[in-house]
């Protein structure tokens, strides 16, 4: 009894180390340049230059609009936050505290699952207001935001892996993968309209099924199913989440 007591009181102890890592997360590196760059501007932009030879209605663009802002906004903190820490000789620092390796990776991915599921709400707001957009299915819109987040912002710190202490490296890393997962995902054309070479790749992205299930909430006719949108989601969060733990381990270790 005492020993299940000790586990459980270390447990809470490390979820509130999770919590402080997402809060310092949250107040230092939000507003960096980068972040907002890579992270809302350049998404936006690049929507915007598709979208300018879009002949469709504008409220078809929303789901698509969201779920980029979402898939970048969720990426954006976690493959900066370790190369600057790094470079501000902060890290070993963090890495050698009680907090587990564990609970500082769970606080940056709960620092930029939160990163972007407020952003999302931007242009969810806009086009809701500005276009005849309009959400049928709120549980599904929810689901599809908050468990994409999750595993966009377990893909961002996975991608922060490499021990480097040069933020620009890391995001030239970041973009090769998160470029060409968006091609693939649905996101500018829906994946039943879409090639069949892209039908088969689409299914390797976890923005495909946080994407389907944007667009269910706004209405529109869904490529999964709602149990194998959320299912795969997890899977992939879990993935993502394993793969960093066990990389940054490795280099946590040749560093101390």
């Amino acid at each position: 009894m005492p020993e299940e007591r000790l586990d459980t009181e270390t447990f809470l102890w490390q979820a509130r180390a999770a919590l402080v890592v997402a809060r310092k997360n949250v107040m230092i590196y939000y507003l960096k340049p980068p972040v907002i760059t890579f992270g809302v501007i350049f998404p936006l932009f690049f929507y915007l230059a598709f979208a300018a030879g879009h002949a469709g209605p504008v409220e078809i663009m929303v789901p698509g609009i969201m779920s980029m802002a979402l898939f970048f906004t969720a990426s954006a903190v976690g493959p900066l936050v370790t190369p600057w820490e790094r470079q501000a000789k902060t890290y070993e620092r963090l890495v050698t505290s009680p907090a587990s390796l564990s609970a500082i990776l769970a606080g940056d991915v709960l620092a930029g699952m939160l990163f972007g599921a407020l952003l999302s709400a931007l242009p969810l707001a806009i086009g809701l207001s500005a276009t005849d957009a309009h959400v049928v299915s709120a549980p599904h819109l929810l689901i599809g935001v908050v468990l994409g987040a999750f595993s966009f912002s377990a893909l961002g710190v996975l991608m922060s892996a490499p021990a480097s202490d040069t933020p620009s490296q890391v995001m030239m890393l970041s973009n090769l993968v998160r470029l060409p997962i968006i091609f693939v995902s649905g996101v500018f054309i829906p994946l039943a309209q879409m090639p069949a070479w892209g039908r088969w790749l689409a299914p390797l992205s976890p923005l495909s099924y946080s994407a389907d299930l944007i667009r269910t909430g706004f209405g529109e006719t869904r490529y999964f199913s709602v149990w194998a949108d959320t299912a795969m989601l997890i899977a992939f969060t879990v993935a993502f989440l394993w793969s960093a733990h066990f990389l940054h381990r490795r280099t946590r270790d040749r560093a101390l």
